[in-house]
């Protein structure tokens, strides 16, 4: 497969990235879009005129956040719904009441490095609100997907990923000691290995998944390290870290492109090591093999 190469790159924002793309008639769903990025993500789709909807667990942020968006947008269109992805019950409800067909999900929300945590089915928080909160999101919207016929599921991961493949045999970590950076990079390899077994099952519904690092931005993501301890030369503002989630939504470059991963709009490398946790993508979070693994693990965990 050739790589997918485009005119936009690392400085690139995500209003520049939309620019003359016309969605009107078309409805997204942005997760955690009411802080960081995906308040960026939500305004530029809704500059492309589609009707977005914030899915969020603070709806009084998200409405602050929807206001904003229809200020400087002018785009009436925006739509604010309550989602707690650790929650099932939360999943369950927001499932349940979306109506019609779905053109783009952009899994976007997430936690970084917290301390050891647990839901009540005793599953690892990050791993439980990254990755497993958005499969169910995901797999209860199929329909809604299917519906449109080229829809398009994105999922933001991490260069993070590089830190940790699953480790299948003790995901939630209940027998290693638990790591927190450990456990966020396992969970942003399970959001890479999605889009690959989405994009295997879902293909002939016309629905594609593709991944994405947005890079290292400054937001509430680093309330628990201390603050964004990336040199300032390698970070981006929050415009430019929504550019390569707006690109897989929305470009033509990407019709019929899934299972892939991108980094400042254009699709990674595979690298043969850690690279130092900056760049590239893991050759186990492409593997066809562990997201068939994935995919049905999660789908246990569901059951």
């Amino acid at each position: 497969m050739a790589q997918i190469t485009t005119p936009f790159g690392r400085h690139s924002t995500a209003a520049e990235v939309a620019e003359g793309i016309a969605l009107s008639g078309k409805r997204a769903i942005v997760t955690g879009a009411a802080s960081g990025i995906g308040v960026e993500t939500a305004r530029a789709l809704a500059h492309t005129g589609a009707e977005v909807t914030l899915a969020v667990r603070n709806t009084d942020a998200g409405a602050q956040t929807a206001a904003d968006i229809t200020a400087t947008t002018g785009n009436q269109n925006i739509h604010v719904a309550q989602l707690d992805l650790a929650n099932r019950a939360s999943i369950a409800s927001f499932v349940a009441a979306w109506d019609g067909p779905l053109h783009i999900l952009v899994n976007n929300a997430g936690v970084m490095a917290l301390p050891e945590q647990h839901t009540p089915e005793d599953w690892e928080m990050q791993f439980a609100t990254n990755y497993l909160g958005h499969f169910a999101l995901a797999l209860g919207l199929h329909n809604a997907l299917a519906a449109d016929g080229a829809a398009r599921i994105v999922s933001v991961s991490s260069s993070a990923h590089l830190m940790s493949p699953i480790v299948f045999d003790d995901i939630h970590f209940a027998f290693r000691p638990y790591d927190p950076w450990l456990a966020y990079g396992q969970s942003k390899t399970a959001n890479i290995l999605f889009a690959v077994g989405a994009t295997k099952r879902w293909f002939t519904d016309g629905i594609t998944a593709n991944a994405l690092m947005p890079g290292a931005i400054g937001t509430n993501l680093q309330r628990y390290t201390g603050g964004l301890k990336t040199p300032p030369e390698r970070q981006k503002t929050p415009e430019q870290g929504a550019a390569t989630s707006v690109l897989l939504a929305t470009s033509v470059l990407l019709e019929g492109i899934g299972g892939r991963y991108f980094e400042d709009c254009n699709e990674a490398t595979i690298v043969a090591n850690g690279n130092g946790y900056i760049s590239g993508v893991a050759p186990y979070a492409l593997d066809p093999n562990n997201a068939d693994r994935l995919w049905e693990e999660s789908l246990r965990l569901f059951a």
